[in-house]
């Protein structure tokens, strides 16, 4: 609602959860396009679920407990032909994509704890060649056309936790999809999440990047996957942050 953009539609799918989200859900008709709560196969399965539902022509994610970033001003590459409108996140998206030659876009995110900013994530330099180092665009910025998805696929719902990893792979790395990086941060998410639940969870999340990139021909091993870790140290020291 904060973004201020109404050309979406806002799909919520539940694992039917008792929790009290169905009562907050039930308070914001005029947001909520359509929800579904149910059993469900997991984070991907729910996952997949929003995309069947999915009607837009652009298609992205936000999980439990993440927020879209508010922005002050629109970002570095609308300043000068900026929509009209308050500056979003959801409208810089719409903006981007209007280039029908870019068919998914992603940028930044924050971790914020207790209102601080305790780590960025940026994709600045992200190269489909670093999919065989773990790396990989921060998938909740991620934004791509269902025509695409159409042509990508939907995501693997035997994989745990590297589901997203293994989508972007398919999307950059394998179909060669058209992107475009936007300079901006675009998701401020809480930290933990099930990738980052304990040293298993880690090495299952590695053991899912290594059988992605096995299984779509792009040469990796352990030693290469968990250099990523060495880089992740830079992403806690304070810095300027883009809005």
């Amino acid at each position: 609602m904060a973004q201020g953009y109404t050309d979406l539609e806002y799909i919520i799918v539940d694992g039917g959860s008792t929790d009290g989200t169905l009562e907050i859900i039930r308070k914001y008709p005029q947001v909520v396009t359509r929800w579904i709560s149910e059993p469900d196969g997991g984070i991907y399965d729910a996952m997949n679920k929003g995309l069947n539902i999915a009607s837009g022509d652009i298609i992205g994610f936000l999980n439990a407990d993440d927020r879209l970033a508010l922005l002050e001003s629109w970002p570095a590459f609308l300043q000068h032909n900026p929509p009209p409108g308050s500056p979003s996140v959801l409208a810089s998206v719409a903006e981007a994509l209007k280039d029908t030659a870019i068919q998914a876009v992603y940028g930044d995110v924050n971790f914020v704890k207790d209102g601080k900013v305790i780590r960025h994530y940026s994709s600045a330099h992200f190269t489909p060649s670093k999919f065989a180092n773990g790396y990989m665009p921060a998938h909740l910025s991620f934004y791509a056309r269902k025509s695409a998805y159409d042509r990508v696929g939907q995501f693997r719902t035997d994989f745990k936790i590297a589901a997203d990893f293994d989508l972007l792979l398919r999307f950059m790395y394998v179909h060669k999809v058209p992107t475009r990086y936007l300079p901006m941060t675009m998701v401020h998410m809480t930290p933990g999440g099930i990738s980052n639940a304990g040293i298993s969870s880690r090495l299952l999340l590695n053991k899912e990047i290594i059988q992605s990139c096995k299984d779509h021909g792009l040469p990796t091993h352990w030693l290469k996957v968990y250099s990523k870790y060495l880089r992740k140290v830079g992403e806690y020291w304070p810095r300027r942050q883009r809005t």
